[in-house]
């Protein structure tokens, strides 16, 4: 039988390879074979999918990763927002001594070309205004709380901080915060000294004061279990805290 182009179009159009949806970016960047084993072994208990999804991390956007730690979300979103799209890892100098950290930051560097480290203490950060169309702190707001003369992290002005990511973000851009949740009233910084943790109701008050508007929170990464009694690098809890997701926007007027 002849089947007429006009048919053989229409076949083309209805088959399940022409309705099949585009790739979620997100999931192709965590399934990437790639990625290092160490970091892999997080995403049971950090979730970046459901996370990152939540914040409305997007192709093209400009990324700003507070306090990155060892690049685990700072890859993932590199890979997230494409080649349109780039990622600055801030971390304190001081985090990036050894050879160790300082051969993996360039393995990363290596293979995303869009991510950039910016070496710098928090405490004196720079930022251009506008830049940035999602900042992410992951597990480190509470740090601006803290402070440490064994890791030379000197005390921090949480508002002064807040002002400078504020500025940094661009209008209508968006600021994710995830956190080990403290006890309800408790004192902050006594608190992240003993235990690294924080009670939300601060965190949303902070940023509120700043100008963010609250957009929401994620239950994704809740754990009813944890008491919010012990501190987070311990055995038991350690990977499994009971962490808030919150979404900020800064307003666009």
């Amino acid at each position: 039988m002849k089947i007429s182009p006009l048919l053989a179009l229409l076949l083309l159009t209805a088959s399940p390879l022409a309705a099949a949806p585009a790739a979620n970016p997100l999931a192709a960047a965590v399934a990437a074979p790639d990625r290092p084993a160490d970091q892999v072994e997080l995403d049971a208990g950090r979730k970046p999918v459901e996370v990152l999804g939540f914040f409305g991390l997007k192709p093209g956007d400009r990324v700003l990763d507070v306090m990155a730690g060892g690049g685990y979300y700072t890859e993932i979103m590199a890979r997230a927002v494409g080649p349109k799209g780039y990622v600055m890892a801030l971390e304190p100098p001081q985090f990036v001594k050894t050879d160790k950290a300082k051969a993996a930051w360039a393995s990363l560097i290596e293979r995303d070309k869009n991510v950039g480290l910016m070496l710098m203490s928090p405490q004196n950060v720079a930022l251009a205004p506008s830049s940035y169309d999602f900042v992410l702190m992951h597990l480190v707001y509470h740090d601006t709380y803290w402070e440490s003369a064994k890791y030379d992290f000197k005390r921090m002005d949480p508002a002064a901080f807040l002002q400078v990511v504020f500025n940094a973000t661009k209008p209508g851009g968006i600021v994710g915060v995830v956190d080990h949740v403290g006890a309800t009233g408790s004192d902050t910084r006594a608190t992240v000294d003993k235990l690294h943790r924080m009670d939300p109701a601060v965190i949303k008050a902070d940023f509120i004061k700043a100008g963010f508007v609250f957009e929401g929170e994620s239950p994704v990464l809740a754990n009813p279990a944890d008491d919010h009694t012990t501190l987070v690098f311990g055995p038991t809890i350690r990977g499994k805290t009971d962490r808030v997701v919150y979404k900020f926007r800064r307003p666009k007027g």
